[in-house]
């Protein structure tokens, strides 16, 4: 016999245990309403990936697209290599080529993939495609009993480019989908009265925050960004940055006809939506206007401060500069914008703190790529147990997180609103 295949020549030889495929798509999100797009598999969004916590995975991605791609597996505890970000060293997929993935996924909850291409002026590339889908990890053990599981991706498409109100550049949207539907033209979320439904959430939009509610119903949220809260608060409405997911649980004790949608009317209009029907139940969707609600992540942290000092504190200063009229805004971390940005260096094993001060108008959800951290502080006041991928820092505010260097490589930290990621608003931690 001859000699045995290396062990990396013997994985690429045997067959994946999924395959990605990237292509144009032409979408239907309602009749006669057609955006053209790129996505994964010829759907939106791609397919649902659901893994065994601890279990090893091979993902081959082919691009057929005329441009080279990449795929980010957001919230996945990955070598860098493998990451799906160019600025850690994962390579780029070109047109015709296929790439393998393989990690093991961790850690368990609702992560997801999507594509971290740069569109820049192009708003027909990167976060503005249908290149996204959910990730879904399982536990060993499931917290938390429900009757019912709904993954939900929000989106919004057809950008383009009108003046904001500083004669700066901002993104504007003609449309927005719950999955790959407007209001009114999918099939519904069909429940019963008396079930425990578990709503898993994602915003997969590019740069528009929204406020999600279902109405007549109170939503528990038992879950940020694929971790458990600490404090299963109930509220009437969540709301989602770009990148964020939320798990919350709904009592079924309104039989009738209701509409999930968007809390602000222009944009549930443009079919950010969906209609939930009770068993027996029919007739127009019911939506009922909820309270204001003010976000806070504070409800579902514990009130104290952390017990665990960090070893090293990081200070981190969020700018904008205008660049003239008809751009987007220049963003800064610390001064310095990417690439020019600072490499900050950490070692295996400490705790840091990221002092976090955005002193510019925007708020930021601010990603860490493969680590979760510990929200530590918000506006000056302590909190503890709330881990996140994705935080947002308000404008004119201060936020700090802990995170410990566990999973060596080049580690990319940005702001997940794609112009300002694209316009640099990016930097890079590396293990020494």
């Amino acid at each position: 016999m001859g000699a045995s295949l290396p062990a990396r020549m013997w994985a690429q030889s045997k067959p994946a245990d999924l395959s990605l495929e990237i292509a144009p798509l032409k979408l239907e999100i309602a009749p006669g309403k057609n955006v053209h797009t790129i996505a994964y598999n010829s759907r939106v969004p791609g397919p649902l990936i659901r893994w065994p916590e601890g279990k090893p995975i091979t993902i081959d991605v082919t691009n057929h697209s005329d441009v080279p791609e990449i795929v980010h597996w957001h919230g996945l505890w990955t070598p860098s290599d493998q990451d799906g970000a160019m600025e850690e060293g994962s390579p780029m997929i070109a047109p015709g080529a296929q790439q393998r993935y393989s990690f093991t996924p961790r850690p368990s909850g609702l992560r997801w993939y999507h594509t971290h291409a740069f569109a820049g002026h192009d708003l027909k590339r990167g976060g503005y495609t249908g290149q996204f889908g959910c990730f879904y990890i399982e536990p060993r053990s499931e917290p938390g009993a429900y009757d019912q599981e709904i993954f939900l991706t929000l989106h919004d498409w057809n950008g383009y480019m009108g003046a904001a109100s500083d004669s700066s550049m901002d993104v504007s949207y003609d449309y927005s989908t719950i999955n790959d539907r407007m209001l009114g033209h999918a099939d519904p979320v069909r429940v019963r009265e008396g079930q425990r439904v578990l709503f898993r959430m994602l915003n997969a939009s590019a740069t528009m925050t929204h406020w999600i509610t279902l109405s007549g119903h109170d939503l528990t949220v038992a879950a940020m960004d694929g971790n458990p809260v600490p404090v299963q608060s109930r509220i009437k409405a969540v709301r989602l940055a770009p990148a964020e997911r939320v798990d919350f649980l709904v009592e079924m004790n309104q039989p009738g006809v209701w509409v999930l949608g968007e809390t602000r009317e222009e944009i549930r209009k443009a079919g950010m939506g969906i209609v939930v029907e009770y068993a027996g139940q029919q007739g127009e969707a019911k939506w009922v206007e909820p309270p204001e609600t003010l976000w806070d992540y504070r409800p579902f942290a514990r009130p104290e401060a952390v017990s665990i000092e960090p070893d090293v504190k990081i200070p981190l200063v969020f700018t904008s500069k205008f660049r003239g009229h008809g751009e987007f805004d220049y963003w800064m971390i610390n001064g310095k914008s990417y690439p020019k940005t600072d490499t900050i260096s950490v070692d295996e094993g400490k705790r840091y703190r990221l002092v976090m001060q955005n002193k510019s108008a925007d708020d930021h959800p601010i990603h860490m790529h493969r680590h979760t951290f510990e929200v530590t502080s918000l506006e000056g006041k302590p909190i503890s147990g709330l881990r996140k991928d994705v935080v947002v820092v308000k404008s004119n505010s201060t936020a700090e997180v802990d995170f410990t260097s566990s999973n060596s490589g080049a580690t990319l930290f940005h702001c997940h609103q794609q112009s300002h990621m694209d316009f640099g608003f990016m930097m890079l931690f590396r293990y020494r």
